[in-house]
């Protein structure tokens, strides 16, 4: 069954075609004219594409939404000389809460702010990718093109924040997404949440791959002073060439050398994190990455295995082909050395680090790169003991100031 955009674009549908009683709605949406269809086949997640990419995007397509019940695959017959890369889209996401809860045992934190969902930096690995996938989005372009943005998140969090069953403790930002992502530039919303942070004196730990953290050195600094502001700062590689491919608008390796060197100038705790260790790509480049990482001011570590959950599996084995096809089969070997044959582990504590002889010499490597580096086993313990309820945050909640 094909089905013909408003565009010109035309797809096929990869399912057998629905009986009348099971067609519901036909939308026309961007170029696309869309079906929502019940009951639904099950959907085998694969990445199709032509070899090409589009400039400054981590993904070549969209994969279908696992949760959808149709898949939509671009004609054959369609030239991509006539396709126009696609635009990021900012949807305003009215969320009437900001603080995400998990009970993770090896995420370590409770609590989050996102002021984003979706991400610009478009990585080609990332493991937030399957998020967008519950909006209704796909895990490939869409979770880089279309950001969900919380406009009012410093004024829920000021909320939650001053509500008396708030329990001072540590908020994780970028647990899910880079909060320092390029629009992040220009709306300000990290820094209103900082804003407020240092106002309540609440400690904070960041992990970004953005040179903008240092933009807000002002608010971590005043932080940092009652021992309640951290910041890694995320390296995955030291090749530009590779970070340009991979992470293509986060910010190149060279740039967070310098966000760490400016954060710990200002006297903002700062690290490094391997992340993630790309088996049989990056992973050799661990201890020139702590070098140079501890030589630029960072003064502790820590990595993480690459994780391929869901949509992000072969939407990275898509990334190989297209930009490292000559070590594709090393890489995805290596994973699975890694991962007891599999390309993914769910289970906690090993997903992070994986399992076996390579497992072993990639810990032992950071090990011995760690001490080398002068980096302590441990990043700083951060403290609520300065926590406070300014006067005046309830009245200015209800606006009776």
């Amino acid at each position: 069954m094909r089905l013909v955009g408003a565009a010109g674009m035309s797809a096929t549908l990869r399912q057998a075609p629905p009986s009348p009683k099971c067609l519901r709605a036909l939308t026309v949406s961007s170029g696309w004219i869309q079906l929502a269809i019940r009951p639904a086949t099950e959907i085998i997640l694969e990445m199709k594409t032509d070899g090409n990419s589009f400039r400054g995007r981590g993904a070549a397509g969209n994969l279908p939404n696992r949760f959808e019940k149709l898949s939509l695959e671009r004609d054959p017959e369609w030239h991509d000389a006539e396709s126009v890369g696609p635009a990021t889209q900012f949807f305003k996401d009215a969320t009437s809460s900001i603080i995400n809860y998990n009970d993770s045992p090896d995420v370590g934190f409770d609590a989050s702010v996102n002021p984003y969902r979706g991400c610009e930096h478009g990585c080609a690995y990332c493991y937030a990718r399957p998020t967008h996938e519950y909006l209704g989005f796909s895990a490939g372009l869409d979770f880089e093109t279309k950001i969900m943005v919380k406009e009012n998140a410093p004024a829920l969090l000021r909320r939650e924040l001053a509500a008396p069953h708030w329990k001072p403790q540590v908020l994780a930002m970028s647990g899910v997404t880079d909060c320092y992502q390029p629009v992040e530039r220009r709306l300000k919303i990290t820094r209103g949440c900082l804003e407020v942070l240092a106002e309540f004196r609440n400690p904070v730990g960041i992990v970004t791959k953005n040179h903008l953290v240092t933009r807000d050195v002002d608010f971590l600094s005043e932080l940092a002073r009652h021992r309640a502001a951290v910041v890694f700062i995320s390296v995955t590689t030291l090749d530009s060439s590779i970070a340009e491919a991979m992470e293509p608008r986060a910010s190149l390796p060279a740039h967070r050398l310098a966000a760490i060197e400016t954060l710990a100038r200002a006297g903002v705790p700062v690290g490094v994190l391997v992340a993630p260790v790309v088996p049989g790509l990056t992973d050799h480049e661990t201890p020139s990455i702590l070098a140079a990482a501890g030589k630029a001011g960072a003064r502790f570590a820590g990595y993480v295995v690459l994780r391929l959950p869901w949509a992000v599996r072969p939407l990275f084995e898509d990334w190989l082909t297209r930009h490292a096809p000559g070590q594709k089969e090393k890489v995805l070997n290596r994973i699975r050395a890694l991962r007891d044959g599999k390309l993914n582990e769910t289970k906690f504590g090993s997903r992070m680090s994986g399992e076996g002889l390579f497992a072993e010499q990639i810990a032992q490597m950071f090990e011995v790169a760690r001490r080398r580096a002068g980096f302590g086993e441990r990043g700083p313990e951060l403290s609520i003991a300065a926590f406070r309820r300014p006067a005046g945050a309830q009245l200015e909640l209800f606006g009776e100031r």
